[in-house]
């Protein structure tokens, strides 16, 4: 499946929902499905700066495709991070830097999120392509 075409699952799932109490429910319950990082990942080098709530990506590439595991000690935060692992998990770099991120905003996520939580998710979504580039740069691309 393309990240577009999850993306398009997420902006569904989201318009199935109206009232954004709900909305926040359905990120929470992403959240508490992410399996928990080992304390070994739990390192300086894998929190987000950024982010006012503590919390820790890690990725990984197998056969030329990043995968993505993070935990955070906010629900709100575990369920927006477990929405980009939903969409960039399982795909190449160059898949990753070249895909607009349209759902953010289709789903109104951006102007619900408060500026610390909305500079969190931007600070997100730029140390996974900062991995995307950097495992693009190291095989030579």
């Amino acid at each position: 499946m393309s990240i577009n075409e999850i993306q398009d699952e997420i902006i569904e799932t989201f318009s199935e929902v109206d009232d954004w109490m709900d909305r926040y429910q359905l990120l929470i319950d992403l959240g508490t499905e992410q399996q928990p990082l080992p304390e070994s990942d739990k390192t300086e080098n894998n929190l987000i700066d950024g982010c006012q709530s503590r919390l820790w990506l890690v990725c990984e590439k197998k056969e030329g495709k990043l995968f993505f595991r993070a935990e955070s000690d906010a629900l709100i935060v575990k369920g927006i991070v477990a929405l980009l692992i939903k969409a960039l998990n399982g795909h190449t770099p160059e898949e990753i830097l070249n895909t607009e991120l349209y759902f953010i905003d289709k789903i109104g996520l951006r102007e619900h999120l408060s500026p610390t939580r909305s500079n969190g998710l931007l600070a997100m979504v730029k140390q996974m392509r900062m991995f995307a580039l950097a495992f693009q740069a190291s095989q030579g691309n």
